[in-house]
């Protein structure tokens, strides 16, 4: 069995005493591929190192994630732009708007957001895209830049049946972790009703553990329970369900 995460921040510091032996549980779990997605400025170093010491099994993504654009984020954007010219990057990431805790950089997180969009169009790379507390002006701004150049993952999905059906008319992936085992979460009741091979797993370690091991620092080898619960839902073998999703990535990403 070979599972992808496609979204893991295995380089954060909540991983500095341990991340070699997370990196292991991983693979010896059947996650045999992780991407990481950048944060902000000061990820970028240990990124790459990770990226650098497990090269057959991580991939990374550049990007600023909207929590943390602040007044700062043009020079920050500049010096990522730069960073993707190095051709190490298989995606745009992690991007989008967040206006769950604080609206005080709205003008700046939808300038940031239209700008990485338009590095994804110009690269011909996957997005790993952030949303939350933003969906019309998220469909506003993709509805309007999506010239059939558009591709990627919505991550962490966990909207209504309408939103999926309004992101996969744009073209995305929907990106299923630990919410997805959560009980009060509402994607399981229309999951069936979703396209297979439109459909992608992550962990957003270390954050959104799922069942049976929330409340714990997330870390990747705990996809295979996400991958457990969706295969339970829709009646499908893991296996089954290890070979769809790990296709899904590897033609989105190219991999």
């Amino acid at each position: 069995m070979l599972l992808i995460d496609t979204h893991t921040h295995v380089y954060d510091h909540q991983f500095s005493l341990d991340r070699n032996d997370a990196m292991q549980r991983a693979l010896d779990a059947g996650v045999g591929m992780m991407l990481l997605p950048n944060v902000d400025a000061s990820t970028i170093a240990p990124m790459i190192e990770l990226y650098e010491q497990y090269p057959d099994c991580t991939r990374v993504m550049m990007g600023l994630q909207p929590e943390e654009v602040k007044e700062d984020y043009k020079e920050v954007l500049s010096q990522m732009e730069k960073e993707l010219e190095r051709g190490i990057y298989v995606g745009v990431g992690e991007v989008g708007l967040d206006f769950y805790w604080d609206a005080t950089f709205e003008k700046q997180q939808l300038d940031a957001f239209e700008t990485q969009l338009d590095w994804a169009k110009q690269l011909h790379l996957p997005l790993s895209i952030h949303c939350r507390n933003a969906f019309d002006k998220m469909v506003k701004i993709l509805e309007h830049k999506q010239d059939g150049g558009l591709r990627g993952i919505m991550h962490c999905f966990t909207g209504t049946e309408e939103e999926a059906k309004v992101y996969l008319g744009l073209g995305f992936h929907l990106g299923l972790g630990g919410v997805t085992t959560y009980k009060n979460c509402g994607v399981k009741d229309f999951l069936p009703n979703l396209p297979l091979d439109r459909i992608v797993l992550e962990t957003d370690a270390p954050y959104l553990a799922p069942v049976p091991c929330r409340g714990k620092r997330n870390e990747s080898a705990f996809l295979v329970h996400t991958a457990q619960k969706i295969a339970e839902i829709l009646g499908m073998d893991l296996n089954e369900l290890a070979v769809m999703t790990t296709a899904n990535v590897k033609q989105l990403f190219n991999l």
